[in-house]
């Protein structure tokens, strides 16, 4: 193997899991790995993360699968944070995930004394920005180490001719893009008293706000330069100050990464992993961007001339979750103003999330069948609202997409009160159903007939322009 190169490496996809749905979609859509946090000493408190329970059963489904489980316990620890590590580490160790991702070497150093074989991969989070320090991790048994998002491609193949052949690095190539280094945000503790490096991180740098140009008094540099500042939208009057050094200045609503058509050069850094950003993503969005790097990188790995070829497809599949316009980051070079959002906070989507399939039934019930030998019902629990009459896409793990039409919907009765003016029920799989023309309650269970029939485990999805009024 050319370790230089990586030509011949064929990296791990490695997705981000918020809960057990998302782990399972992200295992069945391509994913050769996905990393999960436990409900303490991960970076995303505000996720949903995973229970004990959760996370065995996800760890077991994943190794079913083919895939394997990394876990997250990269927080920056205070001393009150150390009391109960060393019993997280052993009920981890129980559980059996494949890698652990830590940042704190005071956590780092418990994780060895209670699971001295446990293979450890060192978070972003400790700022991993050259190959001393990448070095420096493999003589304390580090097998990974996730590089800064500061570095170029260039750096990053320097930092592979440098390191030992059996270290490994992981990088992330797909998602948000924070707007601190390597995720060293203070605005968050500064506004709402919620820190960043603890993982409840409040997003300021997506909120709205106003540049001000001399705005009071004292706004002129000592050398009477003209001084800029931001004022936040609810906090009017209260000004911080802009600055800007040789490097530059780069504040708020940055691009998201996306290297989908940068195959190629990734694979030459010699990058091991490809890491998509995402643990507060729906299962909608982890589903398509784990389908499209999968496919681009079996893809190129055939050919590279059938890789360039799809590349439309590639762009098309990425844009249909949310996202916040695309840049390359930091991987050819600094990013200047046009890898910044100035007009706007929003995301963009060309698609709405409306279920995942979760069971299969005959409809014995059906009044007619259009479509013989297609008239099965769906079950599953929505997560927007749709109607008979729309058209959806059903979105396979293979690649297919299939437009179909929504013919039949029947709601599971829950003792909601719309329900007690329905006489006309049925049975369907055992459950008490009424039918109806749309499901516009969050996370109602219902029963539907497609034009084709899905399978469980298919993504529903609708172009939100086809929402019927």
């Amino acid at each position: 193997m050319d370790k230089t190169s990586g030509k011949n490496r064929k990296p791990e996809l490695l997705c981000p899991a918020s809960s057990l749905e998302v782990l399972k979609c992200a295992v069945r859509y391509g994913a050769d790995a996905v990393y999960i946090g436990g409900e303490s000493y991960g970076l995303r408190a505000k996720a949903k993360n995973f229970s004990p329970e959760e996370m065995a059963e996800g760890i077991a489904f994943a190794h079913e699968h083919g895939a394997r489980v990394h876990v997250a316990v990269n927080i920056l620890a205070h001393n009150y944070d150390l009391e109960g590590a060393a019993k997280y580490f052993e009920e981890l160790k129980a559980m059996k995930p494949d890698a652990l991702i830590v940042a704190d070497p005071g956590m780092y150093s418990i994780c060895r004394e209670v699971w001295p074989d446990a293979e450890i991969h060192i978070s972003t989070q400790a700022n991993n920005t050259n190959y001393a320090t990448f070095n420096f991790w493999y003589k304390q048994g580090a097998k990974r180490v996730v590089s800064a998002r500061e570095l170029s491609l260039r750096e990053i193949k320097e930092i592979r001719e440098k390191i030992p052949e059996d270290m490994e690095i992981e990088s992330f190539v797909h998602g948000a893009m924070c707007i601190s280094y390597s995720g060293r945000c203070l605005l968050s503790n500064y506004f709402t008293g919620r820190d960043a490096n603890k993982g409840a991180c409040t997003h300021p740098c997506r909120w709205k706000y106003t540049v001000h140009e001399n705005a009071e008094d004292g706004m002129l540099t000592e050398s009477g330069e003209i001084r800029y500042a931001i004022e936040e939208e609810s906090r009017p009057g209260e000004y911080l100050p802009v600055y800007e050094n040789e490097r530059g200045t780069y504040i708020f609503n940055s691009r998201d990464l996306c290297m989908i058509e940068h195959i190629p050069e990734l694979i030459e850094a010699g990058i091991d992993s490809w890491k998509i950003e995402g643990r507060m993503k729906t299962a909608l969005y982890v589903a398509t961007v784990a389908r499209t790097y999968r496919r681009a990188i079996d893809d190129y790995f055939e050919s590279p001339e059938k890789y360039q070829a799809n590349i439309p497809w590639y762009r098309e599949q990425i844009s249909k979750c949310t996202y916040r316009k695309f840049s390359t980051g930091f991987f050819f070079g600094k990013p200047d103003e046009n890898s910044q959002i100035y007009d706007n906070n929003t995301y963009m989507s060309e698609s709405v999330f409306l279920a995942i399939i979760e069971r299969i039934a005959e409809n014995d019930n059906a009044e007619s069948s259009q479509d013989a030998g297609k008239s099965k019902l769906a079950g599953f629990t929505q997560k927007n609202k749709f109607s008979v009459g729309d058209e959806v896409e059903i979105m396979k793990p293979d690649g297919r997409d299939i437009k179909v039409k929504v013919l039949e919907m029947y709601h599971v009765c829950d003792g909601s009160a719309f329900e007690k003016e329905e006489k006309d029920r049925i049975t369907i799989d055992g459950s008490e159903c009424i039918k109806a023309v749309s499901c516009p309650h969050a996370e109602e269970k219902v029963w539907v007939r497609f034009s084709e029939d899905p399978e469980p485990g298919d993504i529903i999805r609708m172009d939100p322009k086809k929402i019927l009024e």
